[in-house]
């Protein structure tokens, strides 16, 4: 994955902010990946530090083992109120090593409004030396005060091709070529299709859920795959199959598919809400037909039209 890291703009901003000497006290990177999400801060935060890989400090930074650096939440766990205190008192202590202390804050789109509030003054007046990474997969729950006080760095999703030079570098797959078209840009989800074995039956669902432009069958197929275990990955592929169709819409004006193009409009934005719901707890069997059902109707609305 470093590779892929290093060919970005968003990496290529920070480098050239230290090589340059102006880099910014704190930075929100937005990486659509949450199963790499922390390993990326990771990667940044070597270029932030200027240590190479294989350097003493490279190997700590990697390992999370470097004196002056620190790294929320602990593995295994979701950030907490308690944890922003702790930084924040934290911060006040001169580092150990070197001038550059760093606070790099995975699933930061995780954090409680109580959690992101706290570190509001710190964010925007750190101490001396005093810098902070944090990593979000999506920017909705990220409140616009955190957002006005860090420099956005973005990763937009890898094209398939990218994706598909990652997974050959790991190994060559017969599954590979197939499975970076359907990860829509996102290496953790080709990761997962490949050590998962469970990508077959997510896309077989996935095909079925989208295909059904009709409130019965809609509702009928919501509730065949409500069990499902894996949720995240299904709603995630019915964004990517959502928005394959619309693509073809827009390459072939005569492409004629079960759904009406504005239905598929409502569809990869119901996917994504979905998505965002389901990561904070939310009924998946009730987001599941929820989002059937709203692009169902809007399918009929178009069909009236």
């Amino acid at each position: 994955m470093e590779r892929l890291i290093k060919g970005t703009v968003a990496y290529k901003i920070l480098l050239g902010d230290r090589l340059g000497g102006r880099l910014s006290h704190a930075y929100m990177l937005h990486f659509p990946d949450a199963a790499n999400l922390r390993a990326a801060l990771r990667i940044f935060a070597l270029a932030l530090f200027g240590a190479d890989r294989d350097s003493r400090d490279g190997r700590l930074i990697l390992s999370e083992g470097l004196p002056d650096m620190r790294v929320y939440p602990p593995v295994g766990q979701k950030l907490a109120v308690a944890q922003a205190t702790e930084i924040i008192d934290d911060a006040a202590i001169r580092p150990v090593e070197r001038g550059i202390k760093l606070y790099i804050i995975s699933d930061f789109d995780g954090a409680s409004p109580i959690f992101q509030n706290k570190l509001l003054k710190v964010l925007e007046e750190p101490p001396e030396g005093v810098y902070f990474l944090l990593g979000a997969a999506t920017l909705a729950p990220v409140l616009d005060t955190v957002k006005s006080r860090v420099r956005l760095l973005e990763i937009p999703p890898f094209t398939a091709e990218e994706i598909y030079a990652a997974l050959e570098r790991g190994g060559h797959d017969e599954r590979n070529g197939e499975i970076s078209r359907a990860a829509g840009g996102i290496l953790g989800n080709a990761q997962k299709m490949l050590g998962g074995g469970w990508f077959e039956r997510v896309h077989s669902a996935a095909k079925e859920l989208c295909a059904a432009g009709d409130i019965n069958s809609a509702l009928a197929a919501a509730v065949r795959y409500s069990g499902i275990a894996e949720k995240s990955e299904l709603l995630a592929e019915m964004q990517r199959l959502y928005f394959a169709e619309l693509k073809k819409y827009a390459e072939d004006e005569n492409y004629r598919a079960p759904l009406c193009a504005g239905a598929l409009i409502t569809a990869t934005e119901c996917a994504d809400r979905a998505q965002r719901d389901l990561k904070f707890n939310a009924n998946f069997a009730a987001l599941l037909s929820d989002v059937v059902l709203k692009v169902a109707t809007e399918n009929a609305r178009w069909l009236k039209l």
